[in-house]
């Protein structure tokens, strides 16, 4: 029996990772130009809800995600024009915007509670996916699981080995150098809140249509802000974020798979496990904060007025 709970737990952890590690991903992108968005969980909840309501209408899922990405990265330009055009607070912001996603979502689901659709279906590799153990373990999932980890290394190496991310993170330090050496610290902030919104579409998309096949109300659960708690404990690497988003992941497949076993332990108690883990990572973490975090994060660039 501990044979198949630990490949239960392993897949879980990679099917409950996947979402947190676009989250990951599309959180500190947007924190490499010095802006944290706490909107995230309503960015998800807009992707997660116009994903599934494609879906429903064409029965093409990958529409599904297209039509999620883009909208989400059209919800975080909202949040763009607040706190980079209008130069807002950007905590009170995030909150107002996640606000305004749980609410948004829920009308345009209201008529689709309960529904049921076929979603991402399971890809198996040939010959890999039959081998024992293994191929139970990392060769049958869907394709944004398989992307996942292609779209960490491509977040990797726009950030860390092109111009257009020296200029990102530079801005993120220190945004007025950036523009004194002549980059636009807005356009470019403008551009990573567009991906960063795209990646949290995705990872809204990818509960709705791969995870649940369902839509319900808040069914992000607080993933928007466990991905917070992510960046700080992958340090602002997307590469680190990848083991991250494993163990919180596996956290959250450990409680369900408690649950769903019947160990005595409260249901309550097993559905905290993830945000507990949430704060001892940060309780551990916020001595290294100072050392890996932009410079400039959470300030508001005034320009040169």
């Amino acid at each position: 029996m501990i044979g198949p709970f630990l490949i239960s737990i392993f897949s879980g952890a990679i099917h409950s990772g996947t979402p947190l590690l676009y989250a990951t991903l599309s959180e500190a992108v947007g924190e490499r130009t010095g802006i944290v968005n706490l909107g995230l969980e309503g960015v998800m909840l807009i992707g997660a809800v116009v994903g599934f309501t494609t879906t429903v209408q064409t029965g093409n899922p990958f529409l599904g995600v297209l039509a999620a990405a883009l909208a989400g990265g059209l919800f975080n330009m909202v949040f763009g024009f607040l706190v980079i055009t209008r130069r807002a607070n950007q905590l009170a912001s995030g909150l107002a915007l996640m606000f305004c996603g749980v609410g948004l979502s829920a009308m345009i689901g209201a008529s689709l509670i309960g529904s049921r659709i076929e979603g991402l279906n399971e890809i198996q590799i040939p010959l890999l996916s039959g081998i024992p153990v293994i191929g139970r373990m990392f060769f049958n999932y869907d394709i944004l699981v398989y992307s996942a980890i292609p779209v960490a290394v491509l977040v990797w190496w726009l950030m860390f080995r092109t111009r257009w991310g020296l200029s990102l993170r530079a801005i993120g330090e220190n945004p007025t150098a950036a523009f004194a050496a002549g980059k636009n610290p807005h356009r470019l902030q403008y551009q990573a809140l567009f991906i960063a919104g795209i990646l949290g579409g995705i990872a809204g998309a990818h509960l709705s249509l791969a995870i649940a096949k369902t839509w319900a109300e808040w069914m992000t659960a607080g993933r928007g802000f466990v991905a917070v708690a992510l960046v700080i404990f992958s340090k602002w690497h997307p590469i680190r974020a990848i083991a991250g988003s494993l163990l919180f992941g596996g956290a959250i497949s450990l409680q369900l798979q408690m649950q769903a076993r019947g160990v005595p332990v409260s249901s309550f108690l097993l559905d905290m496990l993830p945000y507990v883990l949430s704060l001892v990572v940060l309780a551990i973490w916020s001595g290294a904060r100072r050392h890996a975090a932009p410079g400039s994060l959470g300030r508001v660039f005034q320009g040169t007025e």
